[in-house]
């Protein structure tokens, strides 16, 4: 008789992140032999699938809240974490608990060692995670997942479910642009992979050379094709705290919606997540209320997004990594902070579009210091440095990140506020620090 030693949490999080250097694999023959071991949990889940570039984790949030307070059980995975490895697999709110995900992955072992046997390659890191969640999601009888894709859509790990209740596009950049091609109409293309044949897609209103792409692939699979509709938004409040807006879809109106996160691409995030729940209710039979839907916009935190972690001085992170993110941040800046002085904290990895960052955001700040995010992808904080320094700015290279925060901070004038942004996996960091 063979015993199969369990593993505990700590030891489960080394052998995911052990996996870590068989890279990123596009492809999805080793997630579905995994998953077929399994016993294919994907299968027997309803799915909102959500792809693209900038907001997928916010219209997950507001499509999971909404399901919530309707009083359905709700999964929702996400990526990367902030601060802990549980946050990216959730049901209604709650982390998945350290136990279960020790629980999980001592089963999988077992089965990636059979599938190794078999001639199958190792799984990847984001392999591993995404059929551990499925079968989380599967086996505590959720009603509803909201799915968030890794990288990609044709080819991610998240792309093995056979339908879904509806297919979601979100914002679309360059991004990942070594992987899924230099054009936006090549993006497009590997993101509209996940539209599934006899379908449901909510597109947000891309580019005309990405829409085109969108539309095409919904023709082929047959799939009803909905844009979001952006005129008739009218946001009656937007401050630091919240804001409120009036939007019509498909002819009905939504009054006095109220969401805590802050920019005007967040409200873009909820009309496009309302347009989804608006479609599965009246498409696929959701039994939704618009009180579930109100009060799971009002409840939805997205951290790490335009998020204010610490007042005197304020300290805002956000995980702006990518031109549509600089973007964002840049008019959340001219909106809400005008004439205040600005400290900038950045780190950034090397496969991000770095100078439409820089170019976006350099001009708002007096003082910046950049820092080395703890990842073997990071751009060198003196390197960012010198890059930095073109634009004329006085510039501090910090390499440690709590280090940067406590100079930050320790430098910091009265009514002075501290922005940190430029990857994600750095701003969790930070938001542990200062918190």
């Amino acid at each position: 008789m063979i015993v199969i030693q369990t593993l505990n949490y700590q030891e489960s999080l080394k052998f995911i992140e052990e996996s870590h250097k068989f890279g990123i694999r596009l492809g999805l023959e080793n997630s579905l032999k995994l998953l077929e071991l399994l016993g294919n949990p994907q299968d027997k889940l309803k799915i909102i699938h959500v792809a693209g570039t900038n907001g997928k984790g916010s219209v997950c949030s507001f499509i999971a809240n909404s399901l919530h307070a309707q009083g359905y059980k709700v999964g929702l995975y996400t990526s990367p974490y902030l601060e802990k490895f549980t946050e990216r697999i959730r049901i209604n709110g709650e982390n998945i608990p350290e136990e279960d995900v020790a629980r999980i992955v001592t089963l999988m072992r077992e089965k990636i060692e059979q599938m190794v046997k078999e001639g199958f390659s190792y799984p990847t890191e984001f392999e591993i995670e995404t059929a551990m969640a499925f079968y989380y999601y599967w086996e505590q009888g959720v009603d509803y997942v909201a799915l968030e894709v890794g990288l990609g859509g044709r080819y991610d790990a998240t792309n093995v479910i056979k339908d879904s209740l509806a297919s979601v596009i979100v914002s679309l950049s360059l991004d990942h642009i070594g992987i899924l091609g230099d054009t936006l109409g090549k993006i497009a293309y590997e993101k509209a992979g996940i539209i599934k044949p006899n379908g449901l897609t909510i597109s947000y209103k891309q580019k005309e050379e990405a829409a085109e792409v969108i539309k095409d692939v919904c023709k082929e699979q047959n799939s009803e094709y909905i844009e979001v509709d952006f005129d008739s938004i009218n946001v009656k409040k937007s401050d630091v705290s919240s804001q409120i807006f009036d939007c019509t879809i498909d002819g009905e109106k939504f009054e006095d919606m109220e969401i805590q996160l802050i920019g005007d691409h967040q409200v873009n995030n909820a009309v496009l997540a309302l347009t989804v729940l608006k479609a599965i209710r009246d498409k696929r039979g959701v039994v939704l209320s618009n009180e579930a839907i109100k009060k799971g916009f009002h409840d939805t935190k997205w951290p790490g997004r335009i998020e204010k972690i610490k007042d005197n001085p304020v300290f805002i992170i956000d995980g702006a990594h990518n031109e549509d993110g600089a973007r964002s941040l840049t008019n959340a800046l001219e909106k809400n902070f005008k004439g205040k002085k600005l400290t900038f904290l950045i780190g950034m990895l090397t496969d991000k579009d770095i100078d439409s960052v820089l170019d976006l955001l350099m001009d708002k700040f007096e003082k910046v210091v950049t820092t080395t995010p703890d990842s073997d992808r990071a751009i060198s904080c003196e390197e960012l440095k010198a890059k930095i320094e073109k634009y004329g700015k006085e510039v501090v290279a910090i390499p440690k990140i709590e280090d940067a925060v406590q100079y930050v901070l320790d430098h910091a004038e009265k009514d002075e506020v501290i922005i940190a942004a430029g990857s994600l996996y750095m701003i969790g960091h930070i938001r542990s620090i200062v918190k």
